[in-house]
């Protein structure tokens, strides 16, 4: 029998002041007992996943030593080409054939969700593997939850241009599909753009829409601000460039 494909969870403070918090305010203990005993592992960064699961290992003792570990990258386009990575389905998915439980984790947040894991995920269905998601946070649906706007229907549209021109013209057509669907819209960005992108928002929705800016999502200087963009544009707020933010909006 073969092994199962076991989405783990990252907390969402990588990268942030609060990062060597106890993992037990971050994440459900039994999805670090989950992880403490795998010994296979894909990822997008081995160097931060074995600075995770160091965390991990201050909760729950790791089965394995960190270095008797097994992990594997999940390969990267070559740079500046946009197209998909090569796949290796095969070395990524060998151990679970082989009988052996397996890993993903993803640099924040949930596994396969606004995250390229999602094509192992494909895989190890289309390889009957048993695939378990194991329960953690996920920035876009808090926010989502503290934004006060449609959590009934609501689109994750990913990242957004980042040319001027082509990030308004975005934000426009979102702005009228929110408002004919009644559909809240989501997305993020590189924490170092986060104000760029706050400005174009600011600039380029209606004003009775209502624009939601969630920052620092479990962490202890978390907060969510939910107004219409003309209050926000008549009291400009700021966003920090360290620490990652999901924008919401609901045209109206």
């Amino acid at each position: 029998m073969s092994g199962s494909l076991f989405l783990v969870p990252n907390s969402l403070d990588v990268r942030t002041a609060e990062v060597d918090a106890d993992l037990r305010e971050r994440l459900p203990l039994g999805t670090l007992r989950v992880a403490a005993r795998l010994g296979h592992w894909v990822c997008e960064n081995a160097k931060t996943t074995r600075a995770f699961l160091k965390r991990v290992d201050a909760v729950c003792k790791l089965e394995k030593g960190i270095r008797e570990l097994e992990i594997v990258e999940l390969a990267r386009p070559p740079k500046g080409r946009a197209e998909p990575a090569p796949f290796a389905e095969e070395r990524l998915l060998g151990p679970a054939l082989a009988g052996h439980d397996v890993g993903l984790v993803c640099e924040a947040g949930l596994p396969a969700v606004a995250d390229p894991g999602a094509r192992l995920v494909a895989a190890a269905h289309a390889a009957r593997i048993r695939v378990v998601a194991l329960p953690g946070a996920s920035s876009i649906t808090l926010a989502v939850a503290a934004s006060g706007l449609n959590g009934q229907s609501f689109a994750f549209v990913g990242y957004l241009p980042t040319e001027t021109e082509a990030r308004s013209a975005r934000i426009r057509e979102l702005d009228s599909v929110s408002r004919r669907l009644g559909q809240t819209q989501v997305a993020i960005e590189t924490p170092y753009r986060n104000a760029a992108l706050l400005a174009a928002l600011v600039a380029q929705l209606q004003p009775t829409t209502v624009l939601s800016v969630s920052v620092g999502l479990t962490l202890a200087s978390e907060r969510t601000r939910s107004a219409t963009v003309a209050r926000w544009r008549a009291e400009p707020g700021s966003v920090a460039d360290d620490v990652p933010a999901v924008f919401a909006w609901l045209g109206r």
